[in-house]
């Protein structure tokens, strides 16, 4: 026997012969060790094929008996499965190719199926890991395990990712490649939420590239299909795995504001057919003595789940006024519970602090009031430049064509009113009304639009016998920032009137609230902060008691001030003075009774309107005679029309 096999050589008394030896053999001889050679390899290979033969039958036969013994193992589990789930034809397909598959393997599941090396032998990565590779194709890869639920599954998705959504193909590395088999196929929110409900945020979904559209896609089928990435994008370059589509049952719930419903809505055809039903939700319910007792009983159920110290009554009672103060409204109840519940968690922070068993009213007001002072430091430095004489404000005193307007700066989080002095200036000239904010760019389409109303209600109002023949200008004083509401254009409408009565207005008010061309003062936002904004700032000037705000009548039952200002209020330290019309407001700023039409079309002298309308006049009269004298320009001395053009004030 050699490495080659077996080899037939000469032996002579018992010895090996060399060639060298056998060479030197008689001819006689050799020939003799050349037939017994012959015959002992025909022999040989004789054997050789029964052994051959002999191996094969083994080989077979023990298969066989492998086999049987396999089948005879499996055969019974076999059968109990299909029985169990004949009423499935594709799980029945299923198992009947998983026993060919494994009657085809039996190697796999008998001793020394799959050789291994004693222990003393170091193996290859490759033979680790070939059976656990081998046997992962009988895996069942489990995508949604409902077993445990109860009723219809509802998911909420907070990141829907195009795979997250659709699910995904994960990727294991293997021998230095990347490679993937059925068992990586991972579902997404969808494949959880089949047969019920998929609750999504519908700035989530827009803000992930292909969310919406796969989303569109897989409702639009009503079956999933998961897919590599790059086949998503039809960039796929490498052979992947075609999983079978999953019919798809679901009712899919976006949850967004009104702005993207009606983007989505316009800009997209799909959208009204996919999503037909729209559920608007108000950020406010009204406050009634059941809605007050919810209160009560979110409150409750806060403290409870969360281990805080529950409130007592008065405290309870101020929860519910911050609730109508978010709603900005007496008679409702603002339903952002995430900042009611922040309240009282900071509240009882305080109270924990003060040694309480209990949350008091007075935690309740700490607590509000350490929030606006985190944020109030914006607010705090305008009122001191206010109180420095950086910004031009006056609390006291008479101007004529000047008011202290109110508007509200919103920090996102923290919202506060800040005056403005607005003044009109006058000139003859036929531009009307001149607004400085927009003609400076610095005016919004609101504002321009509140001035615009002005000038229809002077010419509604004092334009029945004559053209208008003013140039006047309006503009906020030291606004940097921009502006844009008509919430002043009543308090423009005040100074333009005072500039053209020359009757003075009251320092010590200030106004807010829109009009429309009739004269009627209407509603505005941010009411509460105006009038905070302005307490505030004529206490930072020092409050003389005789300082207030102006605002619509329709805006009272919108009042839920901060104590300090009811307090003043109450002990008229500081008032309010709700107001209809403009020919109200004019009174309470001016002093002077604002008159009424007469069936002829005057008015009584010692109003307002009287002076308005004949200021109004005179400038008409001389308008018209600038404009008849041909040779003005050529032959009037230029101090001779600015006296014509501004003519010095009557007593």
């Amino acid at each position: 026997m050699t490495q080659l096999g077996i080899t037939i050589i000469p032996v002579v008394d018992g010895k090996t012969v060399s060639q060298e030896e056998f060479d030197s053999l008689p001819a006689r001889v050799k020939k003799k060790y050349d037939q017994s050679r012959d015959t002992v390899r025909a022999a040989l290979d004789k054997a050789g094929k029964e052994v051959n033969d002999l191996d094969a039958r083994t080989l077979e036969e023990l298969k066989k008996l492998r086999d049987d013994s396999v089948r005879y193992a499996i055969g019974g589990l076999m059968t109990n499965l299909v029985s169990r789930y004949e009423g499935l034809p594709n799980v029945v397909q299923h198992l009947n190719e998983l026993r060919d598959d494994i009657m085809e393997n039996t190697e796999l599941f008998t001793p020394g199926g799959t050789e291994e090396k004693p222990d003393s032998e170091e193996k290859n990565p490759l033979e680790k890991s070939l059976p656990d590779f081998l046997f992962r194709r009988y895996d069942v890869n489990v995508i949604v395990d409902n077993s445990e639920l109860k009723g219809a599954p509802v998911i909420s998705e907070d990141n829907p990712t195009v795979t997250n959504l659709l699910g995904k193909f994960e990727n294991e590395s293997r021998f230095g490649a990347l490679t993937t088999d059925f068992t990586l196929i991972k579902g997404g929110s969808l494949h959880r939420a089949n047969g019920g409900y998929l609750i999504l945020g519908a700035i989530e979904l827009l803000k992930n590239q292909f969310s919406y559209d796969g989303l569109k896609r897989v409702l639009q089928s009503g079956s999933i299909l998961i897919e590599e990435t790059g086949q998503r994008l039809g960039v796929a370059s490498t052979k992947t795995l075609v999983p079978q589509s999953i019919p798809l049952n679901v009712k899919v719930i976006l949850v967004g504001d009104h702005e993207i419903y009606q983007a989505l809505y316009t800009q997209d055809p799909d959208f009204g057919i996919l999503f037909k039903v729209k559920a608007h939700f108000d950020d406010s319910i009204e406050r009634n003595d059941q809605n007050q007792k919810t209160y009560g009983s979110f409150v409750h159920s806060l403290c409870e789940r969360e281990g805080l110290n529950h409130l007592e009554a008065p405290a309870l009672a101020k929860v519910v006024e911050y609730g109508s103060r978010l709603a900005e409204d007496q008679t409702k109840l603002s339903t952002k519970f995430p900042e009611i519940a922040d309240l009282v968690r900071e509240a009882n922070f305080y109270a924990t602090q003060d040694g309480a068993k209990i949350v008091k009213d007075v935690h309740i007001k700490k607590a509000l009031d350490e929030k606006v002072y985190r944020s109030n430091l914006l607010d705090e430095k305008i009122k001191e430049m206010i109180e420095r004489g950086i910004i031009l404000i006056d609390t006291s005193g008479t101007q004529v064509g000047q008011v202290n307007g109110l508007s509200v700066i919103s920090l996102g989080d923290f919202d506060f009113g800040q005056p403005s002095r607005i003044t009109a200036s006058l000139g003859l000239g036929r531009r009307g009304i001149i607004d400085i904010e927009r003609e400076s760019r610095m005016g919004g389409q609101t504002h321009t639009k509140g001035v615009l109303i002005i000038s229809g209600y002077l010419e509604n109002k004092y334009a029945h016998d004559k053209p208008l023949s003013l140039s006047c200008r309006l503009v906020f004083e030291q606004s940097y920032g921009g502006v844009d509401g008509d919430s002043a254009s009543s308090t423009e409408l005040y100074a333009i009137l005072s500039a053209l009565s020359e009757l003075p207005i009251k320092q010590n008010l200030a106004v807010t609230g829109s009009v429309n061309q009739r004269g009627e003062v209407q509603a505005i936002g941010g009411v509460n902060e105006k009038i905070e904004g302005f307490y505030k700032t004529c206490k930072a000037k020092g409050l003389k008691g005789d300082e207030g705000v102006m605002i619509p009548r329709s805006n009272v039952q919108h009042l839920m001030l901060n104590e300090e200002v009811v307090d003043a209020v109450r002990q008229s330290r500081f008032h309010i003075y709700p107001v209809s019309t403009i020919d109200e407001g004019i009174e309470i700023l001016t002093g002077v009774n604002a008159g009424q039409l007469k069936k002829d079309g005057s008015y009584d002298p010692s109003t307002v309107n009287y002076r308005v309308n004949k200021r109004l006049t005179e400038m008409t009269q001389r308008m018209a005679a600038l404009v008849s004298s041909s040779r003005l320009e050529e032959e009037t001395p230029q101090s001779e029309i600015e006296a014509l053009a501004h003519p010095r004030s009557e007593p």
